[in-house]
């Protein structure tokens, strides 16, 4: 049974995960500040965390970076935030998914689930060698991309790193942030237009209706997902 520790100061959405996750099948553990979530996770560390990010003694970002400091847990931010910069500070600071209050549960569930599907099957660099994209087998080791009927799908060097970064995080949103440090440097922090015209170059080669992607998803201001 999976352990799901849910942060948020507002009794009726921690009542109400707690009744519909363990009517699933979830151990359910609930904090209502950060500073006892911080202790709740290190005395009975969880399997998945849900965390509001308005929290009122600490601010839900560093909360995340406090359980960064020692876990690799999965971290799915709540945020009654309307601007898209706290998202991206809780992404940058290692969340792995958000959901924007107010939510369904049942898209809450289905992001549980999928983070769960990711954890039972490995996704370390070896285990994701190989991933799909529509028709083609993406080479991750060697670096080739195989169109279904035999042919090959030249990449650039840039666009091999950014493909390469989504496609080791099959199903998780990688924020702008990330991918302009990673592939162009840590300098690099408002180029967004950089990641445009690349994804756009990246879905003319690999996704068969460019304007209507089904594997390289563009999260409007905030990343860019693998789907598989």
């Amino acid at each position: 049974m999976s352990r799901i520790l849910v942060v948020d100061d507002e009794p009726q959405i921690l009542r109400a995960l707690r009744i519909n996750l363990r009517a699933r099948g979830y151990d359910v553990q609930v904090a209502d500040t950060g500073t006892g979530a911080l202790r709740a996770a290190a005395a009975h560390p969880p399997d998945l965390v849900v965390l509001d990010l308005g929290l009122p003694d600490l601010d839900g970002v560093e909360v995340i970076r406090g359980l960064r400091g020692w876990t690799t847990v999965p971290i799915i931010v709540l945020s009654g935030r309307a601007g898209s910069e706290d998202k991206v500070a809780a992404l940058d600071a290692g969340a792995d998914d958000y959901v924007t209050k107010p939510f369904g549960i049942d898209e809450l569930l289905a992001r549980i689930r999928a983070v769960t599907r990711r954890l039972a099957t490995p996704a370390a660099d070896g285990a994701t060698a190989a991933p799909r994209v529509g028709r083609h087998t993406v080479d991750l080791v060697d670096h080739t991309v195989t169109r279904d009927d035999g042919a090959e799908v030249r990449l650039t060097p840039t666009q091999w790193a950014v493909l390469d970064r989504l496609l080791r995080h099959p199903g998780k949103l990688v924020s702008q942030r990330q991918l302009l440090h990673e592939v162009w440097g840590p300098e690099y922090q408002n180029e967004t237009n950089y990641l445009r015209q690349y994804m756009a170059q990246l879905r003319r080669k690999l996704e068969d209706d460019p304007a209507r992607p089904r594997h390289l998803i563009t999260e409007p201001g905030m990343g860019y997902r693998y789907r598989p």
